[in-house]
């Protein structure tokens, strides 16, 4: 019974291709949307899942209860000793330091092979490998660590340092300052790891790369990259690990500081994905990208069913003599099943096709490693599995159970009316359900477009345009005043600032103010900005009231941003000029010679910080340089002649400011080029969908055209019988789509503290596109329609 059914199938299918062409693409478009996302929320929900004590890791965290409330994915660094030495609730604790853009280099003999090493390099405690499971391939895993000047490194960069030579033994220059001894060698790391660094150094040596992350008594800062994983014991809770860590802040905080800083356990499942501690992902993001798919299958389903009620008509006949021959309205429903579940088969097959053809496009954009081993990966069968079942009886359900209760008498005489056949209403919801998805997308499309336009045109209260940051890899005087000297000579350049970056930089050191002598620190962090003299002309940074800072190798003087002023509660720039300000716990103290306009020194999704600049060699990090871009090709070339001869030892690199900041909104891009992509498909699916349905009103309508041709109707009367149908099932699509896309956008724009406003001219924009797709769409069926012969129509059965 059912090859007679696959077999009959087959030929309705090879009998209509254009009907069976517009539902296996329609159907594969929906399926191959639904693949990729559900491959890439696995790969987002598989991080760091493959620990066997996953239950059981969890990160130390740090949270500021101030004038709001921060936070940070690192800890100061005694914190770990601290918990470890004071508290028996961990089974296991480690510290582990991480430093990126590392300089690896290979000392054999006379030749010094060298590599940068972007991820960076880990000082980490032995502990930190039996807390989370990284394999040990080579070495002694209770030791590998444990003395100074040790290594271990990944079979990838084994491989990539030594060739086929056996690592061990083996000595790296890290940043060219100390030799390590490689005791260790790892397996690759997953790709579904938050953990990047592939070469880890024994913790002892960190001291020697900064005595203050190293000194188990600076509990005064955070530096970002110090962090602290734990293996509770079995019988402990978090709750009680968290108590004790409230604990070591009373004991190891005085003051305001006691209700300022808190400490807590972040389970390791919440690590990937707690944007409030730097979390790669946003669950808020793989809820969207899982309704989207539902949506967009939805959306091919609703055409199955359109074009399926559009031919029942033609095979009412066959219908009719099959019941009377005998067949039960179940076999008839099975039937029509069976030919969906073909072509849902065929569209399954196409859209793994698409979905790989899609995923280098996924990876590149999101930076993963995704990949469809279809045989090897079960979940995925199984995904495919309850699409097929989901799709062939969502899409064969209704059409089968129409034709199942065709009365075989007027079938057979042609008598079939549009109440045997369903009736319309329903095809008109189904429509409007597409619709309203599609102006949804299409409205979050311009919103998202318009939020990035904003951040790109906005003053930033600082120029980012035609400014190369030059690094300076190390802290040498006489070579960074060489470099500028030379770079300042160069044909092209405007001007130039030794600094530590730019004013919107992403790396940000914030601490503790105190103005103008007063009992305690105020409530609030300020910023600090290492630049020479030249930094406010480099970038264009206006100065509202005093003097410019004086050139300086040390702390001599400050300038200060208008938030500053608002922040103490003052009324005018003036009040502070001449006034003292210490920071970094009163250490560091020097009078304040002006007030700068404010800038924006993070992304849009924060608020400008009180700012402070200052000069201080020590914390030269880069040589900012502004140019003119006519010859800008011939400019950079000279930049990286003087950079190599300077610092030799080094690799060179450069960034311009304005691409360095593109990067604070990464998120947004991926998230503007994937809903662009998804509307595009839910737009093409849905104008599928048009199609169908004025198939369905051409027949339907057929006699009725060609009477009102002879009585004398025109081509545009006639065309806006099917212009008046679709302008009213668009208007209610609009009716519905729009508040609903306008709280999604609104959600959207609130991590956002600087943006725009979602006018009437976004909704207007979107109705105005989906009218001119559904003009498009339904254009060339209806002028087909109403240019038929009405002859040929009248005559019609």
């Amino acid at each position: 019974m059912i090859r007679n059914y696959l077999k009959i199938g087959w030929r309705n299918l090879t009998r209509n291709k254009s009907y069976a062409f517009i539902n296996i693409f329609g159907l594969s478009l929906g399926i191959a949307c639904s693949i990729v996302i559900f491959a890439f929320v696995s790969y987002q929900l598989s991080f760091d899942t493959f620990h066997k004590n996953k239950d059981r890791v969890y990160r130390l965290v740090t949270e500021w209860h101030d004038d709001e409330v921060g936070h940070s994915a690192a800890v100061p660094s005694p914190l770990g000793r601290a918990f470890r030495s004071e508290y028996t609730y961990a089974e296991k604790v480690a510290r582990v330091i991480d430093y990126n853009d590392a300089l690896v280099a290979i000392p054999t003999g006379k030749e010094l092979k060298k590599f940068n090493e972007e991820p960076g390099v880990v000082y980490t405690e032995p502990a930190f490998f039996d807390i989370l499971d990284f394999p040990l391939l080579k070495g002694d895993k209770k030791t590998f660590l444990n003395n100074p000047n040790s290594a271990a490194i990944t079979e990838k960069l084994a491989k990539k340092y030594f060739g086929n030579e056996d690592p061990m033994g083996k000595t790296i220059r890290v940043n060219n300052h100390t030799d390590f001894l490689i005791t260790g060698v790892l397996k690759d790391l997953p790709p579904n790891t938050d953990r990047r660094q592939e070469i880890f150094l024994s913790y002892q040596n960190l001291k020697a790369q900064s005595t203050w992350i190293a000194n188990d008594s600076s509990w005064g800062g955070v530096y970002s990259g110090s962090q602290c994983y734990v293996l509770l014991k079995p019988n402990v809770t978090p709750e009680q690990a968290n108590a004790g860590l409230k604990q070591l802040v009373m004991k190891n905080y005085t003051g305001r500081d006691q209700k300022v800083w808190f400490f807590k356990l972040q389970p390791l499942n919440d690590v990937h994905f707690n944007t409030d501690f730097d979390g790669e992902a946003d669950k808020k993001y793989l809820w969207a990208f899982f309704f989207i798919g539902l949506f967009l299958i939805i959306t091919a389903c609703v055409n199955f069913i359109n074009l399926a009620t559009a031919q029942a008509l033609n095979r009412s006949k066959e219908i009719g003599i099959r019941k009377v021959l005998g067949s039960l309205p179940s076999q008839v429903f099975w039937q029509f099943i069976s030919e969906t579940a073909l072509i849902t088969l065929f569209a399954i097959v196409l859209a793994l096709g698409f979905a790989y053809f899609a995923l280098p496009f996924v990876n590149g954009l999101f930076q993963t490693q995704i990949t469809l081993h279809l045989f090897s990966n079960v979940p995925l069968l199984l995904f495919l599995l309850v699409v097929g079942v989901l799709v062939t009886f969502l899409s064969g359900s209704y059409p089968g159970l129409i034709l199942a209760r065709f009365q075989p008498v007027l079938a057979l005489k042609s008598k079939l009316s549009q109440k045997h056949i369903g009736g319309f209403s329903l095809r008109r919801v189904l429509v409007v359900t597409q619709f309203a998805i599609s102006q949804m997308l299409i409205i979050g499309t311009i919103v998202i477009a318009s939020q990035m336009r904003f951040t790109q045109t906005t003053d930033l209260g600082f120029n980012k345009d035609a400014l190369v940051m030059l690094p300076l890899p190390i802290n040498d005087k006489v070579k960074m005043n060489t470099l500028r000297t030379r770079v300042a000579g160069v044909n092209g350049v405007e001007n130039e600032a030794l600094c530590l970056g730019a004013p919107a930089w992403g790396s940000n050191n914030n601490t503790s103010a105190r103005f103008d002598n007063r009992d305690a620190d105020e409530h609030w962090s300020i910023n600090l900005k290492y630049a020479d003299d030249n930094y406010l002309k480099t970038f264009g940074i206006k100065l509202i009231a005093g003097r410019n800072i004086f050139p300086s190798d040390s702390i001599k003087e400050f300038l200060v941003n208008e938030t500053f002023i608002k922040k103490l509660g003052l009324t005018s720039p003036d009040q502070v000029i001449g006034k003292r300000l210490a920071i970094n716990g009163g250490s560091q103290s020097a009078p304040i010679v002006g007030v700068v306009k404010d800038f924006y020194n993070y992304s849009f999704h924060s608020t400008i910080s009180a700012i402070c600049i200052m000069t201080s060699t020590q914390n030269y990090r880069n040589l900012a340089v502004k140019i003119n871009m006519k010859n800008a090709q011939s400019t950079l070339a000279s930049f990286e002649k003087i950079w190599n001869e300077t610092y030799p030892e080094y690799f060179y690199s450069h960034q311009f400011v304005d691409d360095r900041i593109r990067r604070f909104y990464e998120r947004d891009t991926v998230m503007l080029k994937l809903i662009e992509v998804f509307a595009a498909i839910a737009v093409l699916i849905g104008s599928l969908g048009l199609y169908g349905l004025v198939s369905f009103m051409a027949v339907r309508k057929t006699k009725e055209i060609g009477l009102r041709k002879v009585l004398g109707a025109s081509i545009k009367s006639i065309l806006w019988l099917f212009g008046k149908e679709f302008t009213k099932l668009l208007l209610i699509a609009f009716v519905i789509a729009s508040p609903v896309a306008w709280w999604a956008m609104t959600k959207y724009l609130q991590d956002f503290e600087h943006k725009i406003k979602i006018s009437a001219g976004i909704f207007v924009l979107a109705i105005l596109c989906t009218f001119t797709i559904a003009a498009l769409t339904v254009g060339y069926r209806s002028i087909k329609a109403a240019l038929t012969n009405p002859v040929k129509s009248l005559r019609t059965e």
